[in-house]
């Protein structure tokens, strides 16, 4: 679609020995190489390409490849990689991660590593957490500030949410997160990503935001969803069911 050829590699499960594989790529010298990793899979991608001698900055992965534990034990050999990152990546700078120092390792009251707070899947951990207690927020709003919510309330309030700009700044997110607002139609609430690039210390953003094409994502969402409904005998929900 796009004018790129393909060529697809597996990675034997968990990817430990990968020498057949990047044998492939040194003799086929691609463009780039696009790394569907997980973890000690990623790290020894990367070790991989820099004992063959491929570019580093030609490598991107996807999200799941994509934080500190993936690149550190790399370190500077791993320098150039890209990585794709959602809403959220490192983020040491963000007014949340600030706080969370201030108010609780400053105080000795973290339960972590320090030097963890700010890493990707730190601020992954942080914006989860934040959606749970939003979400039961949201449905507090309209169910009954202060009450305990049932799971059908609860799940009213995911399916609402409403983190507009001032919200998310309000929360000390501003940075790490674009607006996301769900539905019953829509759970994810958003489609965007950036790419982060490895300095050999850290992470740093290299891109701007991308949109995931929905021509080509939202059939693929809809086949798969019909697929799992007949084969679980499940009926799709009323669209009263969905009401705001």
């Amino acid at each position: 679609m796009h004018g790129f050829e393909l060529d697809l590699l597996p990675v034997t499960h968990p990817g430990v020995e990968q020498k057949a594989t990047w044998l492939k790529i040194r003799q086929s010298r691609p463009d780039y190489i696009f790394l569907w990793g997980w973890g000690v899979m990623n790290s020894t991608a990367l070790k991989e390409a820099v004992a063959t001698g491929y570019p580093r900055d030609k490598m991107y992965g996807v999200w799941w490849a994509g934080a500190e534990p993936d690149v550190k034990d790399v370190g500077d050999g791993a320098k150039g990689y890209n990585a794709l990152a959602l809403q959220h990546g490192a983020e040491p700078n963000a007014k949340i991660t600030q706080d969370v120092l201030a108010t609780l390792h400053a105080k000795n009251q973290g339960t972590g590593p320090k030097d963890e707070v700010g890493q990707v899947l730190y601020m992954r951990g942080l914006v989860a957490a934040m959606f749970a207690v939003e979400g039961v927020k949201r449905a507090q709003e309209r169910f009954g500030k202060g009450k305990v919510m049932t799971g059908e309330q609860a799940r009213w309030g995911y399916e609402n949410l409403a983190l507009d700009q001032k919200k998310l700044d309000a929360l000390g997110f501003a940075g790490v997160l674009k607006p996301i607002s769900t539905s019953c139609q829509d759970h994810r609430g958003a489609a965007m990503a950036r790419i982060h690039t490895w300095d050999g210390k850290k992470w740093n953003w290299s891109s701007d935001w991308y949109e995931a094409d929905q021509s080509i994502i939202k059939p693929m969402i809809k086949a798969a969803a019909d697929k799992y409904a007949a084969e679980k005998k499940i009926a799709r929900r009323d669209p009263s069911d969905c009401q705001s």
